[in-house]
């Protein structure tokens, strides 16, 4: 259960320094089994074209999953790490936040499967995401 591991407060202290804090990506809700998250619209994120650059919801996408997939596993003994993610930009955004959520369709031994859904702020489709990680033993990867 993602909300027994993971608190908002920490996840925004270890976004510091790294591309989550950088594009501006808030976690704003834990679940049972969820994690949301929402990020701005600016020029951090535009591509010249004044939209919403695909590479940016890519990165929301995999930040949400990978820390879903993390905290799904014993981080004592296991580490997830990304394997594939595809995503499917479905309508463009000019301003404002789009906001995602990350929810499991596969939680295996070996890998998981996570799809994120990223919206406008009008509950409309912007984004769908899948994201693939491999659950690798600590020890395999020294």
């Amino acid at each position: 259960m993602l909300s027994e591991k993971i608190t908002l407060e920490a996840l925004q202290h270890n976004a510091k320094g790294t591309i989550t804090e950088h594009l501006g990506i808030e976690f704003t809700e834990v679940g049972e089994d969820f994690l949301c998250a929402r990020m701005p619209v600016d020029h951090r994120t535009r591509q010249p074209y004044g939209i919403l650059h695909g590479g940016a919801s890519v990165v929301l996408a995999e930040t949400l999953g990978s820390i879903g997939a993390a905290f799904s596993v014993d981080l004592g003994r296991y580490r997830t790490v990304g394997l594939d993610i595809n995503a499917n930009h479905i309508r463009p955004v000019r301003e404002g936040y789009v906001y995602g959520k990350a929810s499991p369709l596969h939680i295996g031994q070996t890998t998981h499967v996570w799809q994120i859904i990223i919206t406008n702020e009008e509950g409309k489709l912007v984004n769908i995401s899948r994201l693939t990680m491999a659950v690798i033993e600590i020890e395999k990867l020294k």
